[in-house]
C-alpha cells in the first residue's frame, strides 16, 4: 500500500499515434512542475508546445493522507489547465483517469495509479473521493501555516516580489529624506521613473541584465553633463534652423513645430540613441553569452535600451534643469514653501508622462536600430524613418502645447500607441519569440 506510485502518462498527439508513449513517474516527497522552462521535471519542447507556459502546472504530493495522493495546481499559466474537460481553479486532488490538458487544444497527460488491493474493493472510488475532500477540509501543513516555507519560487517569478522590494526601499528614503525637498524630489522622480520604465518592459518580454539598462540611462545622464552636449547645440540650433524661441518672443505654429523638429526632435533623439548604437557596437565585440546580453540583436533590444536612455535624460532634465527653475521663480515671487509646492506639482506629471514622451520616442526609435540588424540590406532606409519619424512625434509634442490642451492630450496618446505597435511588432519579429514573458498566444500579426 505505501509503495504505490503514480504516473503521468502523456497522450499522444492527434495524427501522431505512432509516437512512443512517454511516461513519468512522480515522487511522493517532490513536487513536479510541467512546462517549457528546461527546469521544469516534466520539460516540453517550446516549439511543439508553444500555446503552454513556461512553467504551467504542478502536481504536488499530499501529507499525512491514508493512501499515497498527488494535487495539481495551476502556476497562473496563460491559457489555463483543464481536468477531464473543466478549467482547473487552483488546485485539485488526481483520481486516477483523470485527464489533464494544459490548455484546450494543448498536450494531454493521463494520471495513473497502479490497480491494487484497496483500489479493486467495491465503491473505493467513492469512499476516495470523500476522503479526498474530508482530507482537504482538515488537514493541516506547516507550510500551510507558514507559506513562504514553500512558495520561495512562486515569490521570485510569479509575486512581484523584486518591485515590491524596491517599493520599500524608495518610501524609506523618501521618509529619511522628508524636509529636503530636493533629495525628495529626486527620489520619487527615481521610483516614478523606475515604475513606468518596468511598464515597458514588461510589455517588451524580453529578459535584459538591469545593469545594461542602468548604464544605458546613465550614459545619457553623463552625456547630457559633458561637452558633446555643447557641440548638438551649436550643430542643431546654431547652424541648422533649430534655434529655441526666447520668453516673449511671438512666432506662429508651423515656424515653431519646425524649430522644434530641428532643436529638440533632430537632436534630441540622435543624443538619446548614442547609447543604443554603443551597445551594438560593443556587442560586436564581445562572445556570448555577454553578446547576447549586451548588444542590440533585434528590435526588443533597441526599445528597451532607448527607453532606458529616456530615463536617463528625463531624470536630468526634471530634476537637474525644470523643477529647480520653477521653484527658483516662484521663490521670488512668493515664497519658498510655494515654491517647493508647484516643484513638486511639476515633477509627477514630466516624470509620468515621460511614458508617452521621452520613453516612447526613444523606445521607437531603438525598435528601427534593432529592426535594422535584422534586416542590415535596408538599414539605412530603416534608420532613416526611424529617425524622423521619432523625432516628428517629439516635435508635435513640444509644439502642440501651444495650440491647444486637447492637441497635446492626442498627440501623447499618438506616441504611446506608437511605442505599443513596435513592441508588438517587435515581440512578433523577434527571433526568441518562444521565450517571451510577455508573449500569451501563438499567432501574433
Amino acid at each position: 500500500m505505501t509503495n504505490e506510485i503514480g504516473f503521468l502518462r502523456q497522450v499522444p498527439a492527434k495524427g501522431a499515434a505512432s509516437e512512443p508513449e512517454v511516461k513519468y513517474q512522480l515522487s511522493k516527497y517532490i513536487e513536479v512542475e510541467i512546462g517549457r522552462d528546461r527546469n521544469c521535471q516534466i520539460a516540453l519542447e517550446s516549439l511543439a508546445h508553444g500555446t503552454v507556459s513556461r512553467r504551467h502546472a504542478a502536481v504536488r504530493p499530499l501529507a499525512n493522507t491514508k493512501f499515497p495522493q498527488w494535487e495539481i495546481c495551476d502556476l497562473n499559466s496563460a491559457n489555463g489547465t483543464y481536468i477531464n474537460g473543466k478549467r482547473l481553479q487552483g488546485c485539485q486532488i488526481l483520481n486516477s483517469g483523470d485527464r489533464i490538458s494544459l490548455g484546450i487544444d494543448g498536450p494531454e497527460f493521463l494520471f495513473e495509479l497502479p490497480i491494487s488491493s484497496h483500489h479493486n474493493k467495491p465503491g473505493f472510488a467513492k469512499a476516495n473521493q470523500g476522503f479526498t475532500h474530508a482530507v482537504e477540509k482538515d488537514s493541516l501543513t506547516l507550510t500551510q501555516l507558514f507559506p513562504i516555507a514553500s512558495t520561495g519560487k512562486e515569490l521570485r517569478q510569479k509575486a512581484y516580489l523584486y518591485p515590491g522590494i524596491a517599493t520599500v526601499f524608495f518610501v524609506v528614503s523618501m521618509f529619511v529624506a522628508v524636509g529636503n525637498s530636493a533629495v525628495f524630489n529626486s527620489i520619487l522622480a527615481a521610483y516614478i521613473s523606475g515604475a513606468a520604465y518596468y511598464f515597458i518592459y514588461q510589455l517588451c518580454g524580453k529578459h535584459k541584465p538591469w545593469w545594461v539598462l542602468f548604464l544605458a540611462a546613465l550614459a545619457t545622464a553623463s552625456i547630457l553633463l559633458s561637452p558633446l552636449l555643447i557641440a548638438f547645440i551649436l550643430v542643431f540650433r546654431e547652424i541648422l534652423p533649430g534655434k529655441l524661441p526666447v520668453e516673449g518672443e511671438e512666432i506662429s505654429f508651423l515656424p515653431f513645430l519646425i524649430r522644434m523638429f530641428v532643436g529638440a526632435g533632430l537632436m534630441e533623439e540622435l543624443l538619446k540613441a548614442l547609447p543604443i548604437l554603443g551597445a551594438m557596437l560593443v556587442g560586436n565585440w564581445l562572445r556570448n553569452p555577454w553578446r547576447d546580453r549586451v548588444g542590440v540583436w533585434e528590435p526588443l533590444d533597441g526599445i528597451l535600451l532607448g527607453s532606458a536612455s529616456a530615463v536617463g535624460f528625463t531624470l536630468l532634465e526634471t530634476v537637474g534643469q525644470y523643477v529647480p527653475n520653477i521653484i527658483q521663480n516662484v521663490t521670488l515671487q512668493a515664497g519658498l514653501a510655494a515654491g517647493e509646492e508647484v516643484g513638486f506639482q511639476l515633477l509627477i506629471p514630466r516624470i509620468l508622462g515621460s511614458v508617452a514622451g521621452h520613453m516612447a520616442y526613444s523606445g521607437y526609435l531603438g525598435y528601427f536600430i534593432g529592426l535594422s540588424v535584422l534586416k542590415p540590406k535596408k538599414r539605412w532606409e530603416i534608420l532613416g524613418v526611424g529617425y524622423f519619424s521619432a523625432a516628428a512625434l517629439h516635435a508635435l509634442w513640444n509644439a502642440s502645447g501651444i495650440a491647444s490642451v486637447l492637441l497635446l492630450a492626442l498627440v501623447g496618446i499618438l506616441s504611446y500607441a506608437f511605442l505599443v505597435a513596435a513592441i508588438l511588432k517587435a515581440r512578433a519579429l523577434s527571433p526568441n519569440r518562444e521565450r517571451n514573458f510577455a508573449t500569451r498566444i501563438f499567432s501574433e500579426k
